[in-house]
């Protein structure tokens, strides 16, 4: 088998779920551009516009890489979407630290109340 027909072959799935991804990316986009006109949505509103750019540019490398063959477009391609998953996984990670403490001073203030009476 080609490498120009074997880098087809492997770009294959994400080639098919291009439309998606373009789609989540337009959606990050326009989130991050709402969460401007927010308080707090202006320190971090860069996040979902970053993201959204990733995928969308993703999408379009795939795109390149599964009609043309192309290796190093195949690659960046997954490079973005590797970003993609480590900026989530990391938001993620703190999201959940921030669950997880909310969740212990909230007890902690309702066993103080309880002690109280």
């Amino acid at each position: 088998m080609e490498e120009k027909e074997l880098i087809q072959e492997i770009s294959l799935p994400i080639y098919q779920s291009k439309g998606w991804m373009k789609l989540l990316g337009v959606i990050l986009i326009i989130n991050g551009i709402a969460a401007v006109f927010t308080l707090v949505g202006i320190l971090i509103c860069w996040l979902p516009i970053w993201l959204g750019i990733l995928l969308f540019k993703s999408a379009n490398l795939i795109e390149s890489a599964q009609l043309n063959g192309d290796k190093p477009m195949l690659l960046e391609s997954l490079r973005k979407i590797k970003t993609y998953f480590v900026i989530n996984g990391v938001l993620m990670l703190i999201m959940l630290i921030i669950i997880a403490i909310t969740i212990l001073m909230t007890g902690g203030a309702i066993f103080s109340m309880m002690n109280s009476f």
